[in-house]
């Protein structure tokens, strides 16, 4: 393969993966969201959260990173499909999905980009625990934002969100999410004399 060829596989990559800034987490419209957050702005705040987490856990915060990045990429050509409407589809795995995304991408982008994937569903090193751990607490955290914000019917992503933790860090931050104030930090303390 030339360079311009692998650059083109990688750019097209990075081009598919844009369609996630556009692309709304269409499960808040069940909580009455009207304009939810995209794929995108998820996937960046749950690598901020999973960053925190790793280092609170003790795992490699930049590997942590990279899973939460990629945990969703897939919804490019899959969509964000709500948590009620799986019970009825049946679809290929995410592995599966990446597999087709990165086809065209230079060997090692790939091999990086289909291992991370890989590593997340598998869910059995501690990155990857702390990655989905990072997810589920980032919908906790945006519910809690979307009830400050008027919408009341968003305590059953909270629960279930909250439910599928699995790291005492994810708690202790789930704990104060639940008790703190979305815009506290618009208020920083006085300064020290």
């Amino acid at each position: 393969m030339t360079d311009d060829h692998d650059a083109a596989g990688a750019m097209s990559f990075i081009f598919e993966a844009g369609v996630l800034k556009r692309a709304a987490r269409t499960g808040w419209w069940f909580a009455g969201v009207k304009h939810p957050e995209s794929i995108a702005e998820h996937s960046f705040r749950t690598a901020l959260i999973g960053m925190v987490l790793a280092a609170m856990e003790g795992a490699d915060p930049a590997q942590v990173s990279m899973l939460c990045v990629l945990h969703d990429t897939q919804e490019t050509r899959i969509t964000d499909i709500p948590h009620i409407a799986k019970r009825y589809l049946t679809a290929v795995p995410n592995t599966a999905v990446t597999a087709d995304q990165v086809a065209t991408c230079p060997p090692a982008v790939a091999d990086v980009i289909t291992a991370a994937v890989a590593e997340y569903e598998a869910g059995e090193t501690l990155e990857a625990v702390v990655a989905r751990d990072a997810d589920k607490l980032e919908c906790l955290v945006q519910a809690v934002e979307y009830r400050h914000q008027g919408a009341d019917n968003v305590q059953r992503w909270i629960d279930s969100s909250r439910a599928a933790l699995k790291t005492a860090s994810a708690h202790r931050l789930a704990d104060a999410a639940l008790s703190g104030q979305p815009l506290a930090w618009l208020t920083p303390p006085p300064l020290q004399e």
